[in-house]
């Protein structure tokens, strides 16, 4: 029970690190900002985005919780053109699927097995594969708008602390 309740704790405070995160690199940019690519083949912000809430809904929704697998997972990375606002209800739907499944999932639940591209996976594994998973994105996004933002990129994973005392 205790390796549960720790895995369970570190998988909420990862999702949400990335949660927020995520939303603070879009909340810098403007929408062109988040719907450009690079190059020809590369991804987007937006395609990024779109990506990882594909992949919850297929691992978690239709994986875990059975339900129809609506995924089309070769459009998520067509030319698509997502508002700021779509973007960021994408993160929150993402993220609150996967805060949903760490709550209604009991322990012994965790190690039951899926088939995850042909092969036995248990329900932990595709817990901590989705944090891994996303974390990779997530370093495309930050990457993405660093890029364009250059020096006026704030970065996200240094809390920002008004300095009050003199320097």
């Amino acid at each position: 029970m205790e390796f549960y309740s720790l895995s369970k704790a570190y998988l909420e405070h990862k999702y949400e690190e990335i949660r927020n995160r995520m939303t603070a690199a879009v909340m810098q940019l403007s929408e062109s900002q988040l719907n450009w690519r690079p190059g020809e083949g590369d991804n987007s912000i937006a395609n990024l985005i779109v990506h990882i809430e594909g992949n919850a809904l297929q691992r978690i929704s239709a994986g875990i919780f059975g339900e129809t697998d609506i995924r089309d997972r070769e459009a998520e990375f067509d030319m698509v053109y997502r508002t700021k606002t779509e973007l960021l209800g994408s993160i929150g739907r993402t993220f609150d699927l996967l805060s949903e499944a760490l709550n209604k999932l009991a322990p012994e639940e965790w190690l039951r097995t899926m088939q995850v591209r042909g092969r036995d996976t248990t329900v932990f594994d595709v817990l901590n594969q989705c944090a891994s998973h996303f974390s990779e994105h997530l370093g495309q996004i930050l990457y993405l708008a660093k890029l364009q933002l250059k020096d006026d990129y704030v970065t996200t994973s240094v809390p920002r602390v008004k300095r009050t005392d003199p320097v």
